[in-house]
């Protein structure tokens, strides 16, 4: 990792100093405090929404209606959610307590850990950035966010927004690249929270061991979907289509490759091909974004294998265009299928045996998501039963991300720990247990000198 200059950790580490010191006095703990500041960062992002359309506009040409899709609408759902749910979400709770400590009563509390740091995503970066701000305010701390530097625009209006009107103590926004990033990961936090690649995920995971910090990883993988012939092929191919060029195919939680049932694989892919004409994925659409930048376009076009082309495979260098592109007679050994794709390349693996099919990818590093079209229920039991994934759909892609009350995180290599909804309160919140007892009615049981029948009488009360 690039090396900073002793002014920037020095300036880093006073945001954080102020931080700690503001987080203190108690003040974030208070529902009043946390309502009125997530009403102003709702209101704030209302107000800037032009300003947020056109930034990520000028980053890889999203339009205004996918940013508000996907982006927007997922931040103030999760403002009201939390405002609605505060309370509730933030008052003790009571749990039975057993016999060995009658007469009392138990409580859990959830506490704010303190002084966290977000680490943001470039391909949705309002969302993957602000969605886990949010939780932790709601759940009373104080935030450092780092946005990414890939999707420079959007980095510098959030930044804009965010530090222009909340106070720097509470809640900032440090702009920067590798250097900024390494700078923090350098001081001691309460809580990461880390949205991006695995392979960058390991960095923060080995920079938050140095200080015992709790971490949340949300990273990504190759997230199968399997089609049989059980299955309503047209809502399956329509799904899909959406679900993998959504974002160009910048999506996480994007189906990365098809396994299709051998009998239906032509029948198929033709009404894969027909929706993705349908949904007029052109090179000045609206419903399609540019690849982020030149780096990631060159790493997906050598990806093309032209003589597995299927449908698509043109691009645009200068428009940094690539057409959705059905890959067929996909071979597990491929290039293709080694690495998660992050683009609108889609290869297509042929089975002839479903169980044969789960087995195949149940020796593979376990995917962030998965998603299995079929309307027979065996097929469903063993899809949910046997595979290991971090969340996904039966009979469609990408939507269970939408839900509040499913948790949303990755499994092994996809990742550590979740949120969305309670799962993001409690991520930024310590889960305190508290046991008080009366003060009257105390046996002598536990206490020396120790006996054969007060023994006897402690193994009754297991």
């Amino acid at each position: 990792m690039a090396q900073i200059t002793k002014s920037q950790l020095m300036e880093i580490e006073n945001i954080l100093l102020k931080q700690r010191d503001f987080f203190t006095t108690q003040q974030t703990k208070s529902l009043t405090f946390r309502k009125m500041y997530l009403e102003k960062l709702k209101s704030l992002i209302i107000s800037n929404e032009n300003r947020l359309y056109e930034a990520i506009n000028n980053d890889f040409g999203k339009s205004k209606f996918d940013t508000f899709t996907t982006e927007l609408s997922f931040i103030l759902n999760d403002i009201n959610y939390y405002i609605k749910n505060l309370k509730s979400l933030s008052k003790p709770k009571k749990v039975s307590t057993n016999l060995a400590n009658q007469l009392g009563n138990s409580k859990i509390y959830a506490d704010p850990l303190g002084c966290v740091l977000v680490i943001g995503a470039w391909n949705y970066p309002y969302q993957l950035s602000l969605s886990p701000i949010i939780a932790a305010m709601a759940a009373g701390n104080c935030c450092i966010l780092k946005p990414s530097e890939i999707a420079e625009n959007t980095m510098k209006v959030m930044a804009s927004i965010i530090n222009e009107n909340f106070p720097p103590e509470y809640l900032y926004v440090y702009e920067g690249g590798i250097e900024e990033t390494t700078a923090l990961l350098q001081l001691k936090f309460d809580k990461i929270f880390f949205t991006g690649s695995t392979k960058v995920g390991k960095i923060v995971y080995k920079a938050a061991a140095e200080h015992l910090t709790p971490v949340t990883l949300e990273l990504g993988g190759k997230s199968p979907a399997i089609v049989t012939k059980n299955a309503n092929l047209e809502i399956a191919a329509k799904r899909i289509v959406w679900g993998k060029f959504l974002n160009a195919g910048q999506t996480c939680v994007a189906p990365d490759y098809l396994l299709v049932e051998e009998t239906i694989q032509e029948q198929f892919l033709e009404m894969l091909r027909k929706y993705i004409k349908e949904f007029k994925y052109g090179q000045d659409s609206e419903q399609y974004t540019k690849i982020i930048n030149q780096r990631n376009f060159q790493r997906l076009v050598r990806l093309i294998d032209q003589e597995k082309i299927y449908s698509g495979g043109y691009f645009n260098e200068e428009k940094r265009y690539i057409e959705p592109t059905i890959l067929n007679h996909v071979d597990w050994n491929d290039e293709i299928m080694q690495e998660e794709i992050f683009g609108p390349l889609l290869p297509v693996i042929s089975f002839q045996n479903y169980n044969a099919a789960l087995n195949s990818i149940l020796g593979l590093e376990k995917p962030l998501a998965a998603y299995l079209f079929t309307n027979n229920s065996e097929e469903k039991d063993q899809f949910t039963q046997k595979f290991s994934f971090g969340g996904g759909c039966i009979n469609d892609t990408v939507m269970h991300l939408t839900n509040d009350n499913l948790p949303f995180g990755g499994v092994g290599n996809s990742g550590i720990g979740n949120y969305h909804g309670k799962y993001g309160f409690e991520t930024f919140s310590h889960q305190k247990a508290v046991l008080e007892k009366a003060t009257w009615g105390e046996p002598n049981i536990k206490y020396p000198p120790y006996s054969e029948k007060k023994l006897s009488w402690i193994k009754k009360l297991l």
